[in-house]
């Protein structure tokens, strides 16, 4: 539940608030100096007015004491001296200052000394001998009742400047600790109670609020404080959930991966296309959570599924639905834009087949494995109630789909590969058939009719002759035969080829009787094995026309292995005309190496001049100089 810590009320802002009470403070405190500086004011005038008071004391005896023994003209300066004073006393001077306190006493005791001056004036000024001293000791007690007045009203001044200067002290302590209060309340406080929310969301309590209650900075504050700890608890909780979705997105993505794993494991390990198919169909439906599967096969055009695997099948389905025809079932109906299906399955009078609904199932769900914009055929999914398929599992289901028909397509290309390779071989078995031994059984064929017409001719000779030939013809075949099997025995098991080289010389001079030479030059990467195999047969293929028709006494074979492979057969023999040679259909020797070398991107030329040899050339490319080094290094 949410808690709120309050902020005090106020109408005004922070600065409105500051500025208020530190202008009362101001006003009262120039308000209570103006009244001190007025009462010392008061209080200096006073006590000038006391000073001249007594001065005209002073004055009054001095005069009654000189009166007899002095001048007129001193007398008159003496009594202008005291006019003087008594104007002073009562207009007051400002700038001494000096003024009369005045009040109604005051008034009446300064009224009585201006009178008590007037008669002592006239008389001082007509006939100073006339003037008695009682007379000035009358007047000099009313100047002293003067002064008590003015003392008087001094004393109270004083009281009054007292008074005022205690407030003022206490008017400094009252605003001071107002001060303090209103600091307190206006910013100590609102700073400690949001001190106290941050405190609670650093441990965690994200539902911290404050109570705002007011519109100045602070109040401010609290709202924007309200709006953080809001905002950050709705995004902690979108966080969580962010999260949790996230981690349940890497879940599935986990397990498509592992599940793609092992299809691709067992797609790998699978021999042949039964094993393959049973394989997956029970993977899939395992990473399917189906209650069934099956795999289905497309012909070319398809219009007919085959039935390749199926896994926890009923049996009635499994022996009804081995060869469905397209549109007879809710399998096999191809669609405009092929993709996973689902399919409720209910009771269709239009489909023959109903083996499905028949078994219970209610949901089919139809994978179509498509290669390169074809369908080769499908997989299907039965479920006894709905099935869970939604956008990650479709996708997964495809990708599952499309390695099932790579996999197919490349057991189906290895076995065309191996057909091809079958073919191949038997291509170059009946070629090396029809170039020799067909030839020498095509010659035995004729000489035997021969023979027949020479018996039943009697001709003895004749009989002799074809005999001999007969026999020779057969040592030849016989000798055909024998190289044949030694072409196809040659095998390369090296990475070098001067051993097989060696080998095939040495065959050479066993069944020859010729000496025979190898010299190998340079150094270079080793050949692929599949053109060693071509290079083997087209140096045999040589060294047998050399034999057969060279009537040679030594063979050459030279190797160059740089800048690209060079092989070269030379002979002493009686050579030919190498010319007409290219022109005559009946060298097949020359024609059957032409081909191999062909197949090799290889090259063949021969040079031959009568009575002065023949010489053999098969030069490779430098492309097809051999394997990598990764290869060489296997």
């Amino acid at each position: 539940m949410t808690e709120a810590t309050s902020v005090r009320a106020s109408a005004w802002p922070l600065a409105t608030k500051i500025l208020v009470i530190g202008f009362t403070m101001l006003l009262v405190a120039l308000c209570a100096i103006g009244l001190t500086l007025w009462m010392t004011w008061n209080l200096e005038g006073g006590a000038a007015a006391v000073n001249e008071a007594g001065r005209m004391r002073m004055q009054a005896y001095r005069l009654a004491l000189e009166a007899r023994s002095s001048g007129h003209d001193e007398i008159v300066r003496r009594v202008a001296a005291f006019d003087a004073s008594i104007e002073i006393l009562r207009t007051g001077d400002s700038a001494r200052p000096l003024f009369v306190p005045l009040d109604d006493a005051t008034r009446r005791r300064f009224a009585g000394v201006r009178a008590g001056w007037q008669e002592l004036r006239a008389g001082w000024l007509a006939d100073p001998a006339q003037v008695q001293l009682s007379r000035v000791d009358a007047f000099v007690s009313s100047i002293d009742d003067f002064v008590a007045s003015i003392e008087r009203q001094m004393s109270r001044s004083t009281a009054i400047l007292n008074a005022v200067q205690f407030a003022m002290l206490a008017l400094a302590i009252g605003g001071a600790v107002a001060l303090l209060y209103a600091g307190y309340i206006f910013v100590v406080d609102p700073v400690a109670q949001l001190q106290r929310g941050l405190a609670r969301v650093e441990q965690g309590e994200l539902d911290a609020r404050v109570t705002v209650a007011s519109n100045d900075e602070f109040g401010q504050l609290g709202e924007g404080f309200n709006r953080m700890t809001a905002r950050l608890q709705a995004l902690y909780r979108g966080l969580e959930d962010k999260v949790r979705e996230k981690t349940a997105g890497l879940e599935q993505k986990t397990q498509r991966l592992a599940a793609l794993y092992d299809a691709s494991a067992l797609i790998g390990e699978a021999g042949s296309l039964e094993e393959l198919a049973q394989g997956f169909v029970r993977k899939v439906r395992e990473i399917a959570r189906a209650d069934a599967a099956m795999i289905r096969w497309s012909d070319e055009g398809n219009r007919r599924y085959l039935m390749l695997a199926g896994d926890r099948l009923p049996e009635a389905m499994t022996r009804n639905e081995q060869c469905v025809d397209a549109g007879t079932c809710h399998c096999g109906r191809l669609e405009p834009h092929p993709g996973v299906r689902v399919i409720a399955i209910r009771p269709d009078p239009q489909m023959s087949f109903d083996h499905c609904a028949a078994a219970g199932y209610r949901t089919l769900v139809s994978v179509p494995i498509a290669l390169h914009q074809r369908v080769l055929g499908e997989v299907d999914l039965f479920y006894y109630g709905e099935a869970p398929i939604g956008e990650e599992e479709r996708s997964l289901l495809e990708a599952l789909a499309s390695h099932l028909a790579s996999a197919m397509e490349g057991l189906r290309a290895a076995a065309l590969d191996v057909e091809a390779a079958v073919a191949q071989e038997r291509g170059l078995l009946a070629q090396e058939l029809h170039d020799s031994i067909a030839q020498s059984l095509a010659f035995l064929k004729i000489q035997v009719r021969l023979l027949r017409d020479a018996v039943a001719r009697g001709d003895a000779p004749a009989v002799g002759r074809i005999i001999g030939e007969l026999d020779a013809g057969v040592r030849e075949s016989y000798g055909d035969v024998r190289e044949l099997l030694v072409h196809f025995r040659t095998r390369t098991r090296d990475e070098d080829i001067e051993p097989a080289l060696r080998t095939t010389l040495s065959k050479f001079e066993h069944q020859s009787g010729l000496r025979a030479h190898l010299q190998v030059e340079g150094h270079g990467l080793p050949l692929d094995p599949a053109v060693q195999v071509q290079v083997l047969h087209v140096v045999q293929e040589a060294l047998s026309n050399v034999r057969k028709h060279a009537g040679a006494t030594q063979v050459w074979l030279d190797v160059r292995q740089s800048p690209a492979w060079r092989f070269e057969v030379r002979d002493d023999g009686a050579g030919f005309d190498a010319a007409a040679a290219d022109s005559d259909e009946t060298r097949v020797g020359l024609r059957i190496m032409r081909e191999r070398a062909q197949r090799i991107g290889a090259q063949v030329s021969v040079e031959s001049t009568p009575g002065e040899g023949t010489r053999v050339v098969l030069a490779l490319p430098p492309q097809a100089r051999a394997a990598t080094a990764e290869e060489a290094a296997a």
